[in-house]
């Protein structure tokens, strides 16, 4: 096992990672911009390292200044949790290549599934049903992409090959409007990724956003921790996740669970990873792979009782994965609200001074935050400030006690989505389950402030 691990990463994450490490008797390297020096993780850290100003070009994503914080504190491995370089195959191979463990997957699967084309090329190869689409990337020829559309059938949505974050996207409903969307994409794509290669996909209506969660170690053991439904979201960000799945018959899940765990044993995948599909009239589709560490993890953890990022360290480290698909078991329901430093119904960011922190307590109540009172929201970076996890026996009492949960939480000095939480766990629809992804900006639609 590792005994000293470089966290490359700030905010909550960075302090999860940086408990699992002491947990395990590890000790943690805490990196920090200058905007991040009052964070608690740095504070709490056996070791500390600042990396530069508060840009995040200029720290989190500096790739030499993380493998210099590496080598002067003698760390072993490099856990680069989500976000920022949790996903870029290049600092994969440069940690590597500088003598540290990358805790995640080989570069070469990074790669093959940070492009969309060769993720969906590489699951269609393995039995994952994939979204009805173009084969591959979009020619420039404009009379082979409008026979693909029309193959394809209206509406169609235009994806970059290498997005994320719901960006990278446009949706076509009619061939009149399909080469100039094509061309805007590619010139988007391009510009924000540096890859302007783009694909079609068959537009579904009103899918819902279902993930898998699988572990994996070197000695192609594989095993999936259930699903995550995603749905409720807005501009393609999550805003709350559950887990499962309401309204998914088991045997379903078990179908795709277990080609996903195929797919992974194919490609000789390791560590953590989800893929993600939209689900719609019983019938899964395969969107993307996601090959780090989720934000919503809380929810998997908290239904089967694994803890994925402990996992993650040890199949870094070549131990192998201690559990087998029968050991893990499914029980009761887990709900996270994502709680951001932002006007709950404007989603305009609020940075700024937090002078009362007083999170939720009780049974079956978990928080993941880096914030306490005093502690000031840089502007810097991506606007949550905390995570509210809830377990319950059943979906109802989870919900009852995220009602209660965040009638508890107490923040003041800067605006949070909390008003709009609290909104959402009385909505009907929601408490029906099986919301679909519009749903969220359509009830948005209606409840203009």
């Amino acid at each position: 096992m590792f005994k000293k691990i470089l966290v490359a990463n700030r905010g909550e994450i960075a302090l999860r990672i940086q408990r699992a490490c002491r947990e395990m008797g590890i000790k943690a390297v805490m990196v920090y911009s200058e905007a991040d020096r009052e964070a608690k993780y740095v504070k709490l850290a056996d070791e500390a390292v600042c990396i530069g100003p508060a840009p995040s070009g200029l720290s989190y994503l500096n790739m030499p200044a993380l493998i210099s914080a590496a080598e002067v504190t003698d760390a072993e491995a490099i856990h680069p949790g989500y976000g920022f370089l949790s996903e870029n195959a290049d600092f994969a191979e440069r940690v590597e290549k500088s003598g540290f463990q990358f805790i995640g997957p080989t570069p070469e699967n990074i790669r093959m599934m940070g492009d969309k084309v060769s993720a969906k090329q590489a699951m269609i190869k393995a039995g994952v049903p994939c979204v009805p689409g173009s084969e591959g990337e979009l020619p420039d020829d404009a009379a082979t992409i409008r026979r693909t559309a029309k193959a394809v059938g209206y509406p169609v949505i235009i994806k970059a090959a290498g997005g994320g974050g719901g960006r990278g996207m446009r949706v076509v409903h009619t061939e009149a409007a399909l080469i100039n969307a094509v061309q805007m994409t590619k010139a988007e794509a391009k510009a924000a990724f540096g890859n302007g290669a783009v694909y079609m996909e068959k537009y579904l209506q009103n899918p819902r956003h279902i993930e898998i969660q699988i572990l994996a170690d070197k000695f192609k053991n594989v095993v999936y921790l259930g699903e995550r439904d995603c749905s409720m979201q807005r501009r393609h960000q999550k805003v709350l996740e559950e887990a499962p799945a309401p309204g998914i018959p088991r045997k379903l899940i078990e179908r795709i669970g277990e080609r996903c765990a195929a797919a992974c044993k194919k490609i000789g995948y390791r560590g953590a990873g989800t893929f993600e599909f939209l689900y719609e009239n019983g019938e899964f589709y395969f969107i993307e792979m996601n090959t780090r560490v989720q934000v919503e993890h809380p929810v998997t953890e908290l239904i089967t009782g694994v803890d994925i990022v402990r996992t993650q360290i040890m199949v870094a480290a070549g131990e192998k994965l201690p559990f087998a698909q029968r050991q893990i078991t499914i029980s009761g329901h887990a709900i996270e609200c994502r709680v951001n430093a932002e006007d709950p119904y404007k989603f305009t960011p609020s940075p700024g001074r937090i002078t009362m922190w007083h999170p939720p307590g009780g049974p079956g109540v978990r928080v993941d935050s880096h914030v306490y009172t005093n502690y000031y929201v840089p502007p810097n970076y991506d606007s949550m400030v905390g995570k509210i996890i809830v377990h319950g026996d059943t979906r109802e009492q989870a919900m009852a006690r995220m009602r209660t949960a965040l009638l508890e939480t107490v923040i003041e000095g800067i605006n949070t989505n909390i008003p709009l939480h609290r909104e959402l766990m009385v909505d009907a629809k929601f408490m029906a389950g099986g919301t679909n992804i519009h749903y969220l900006e359509e009830w948005l639609s209606q409840h203009k402030r």
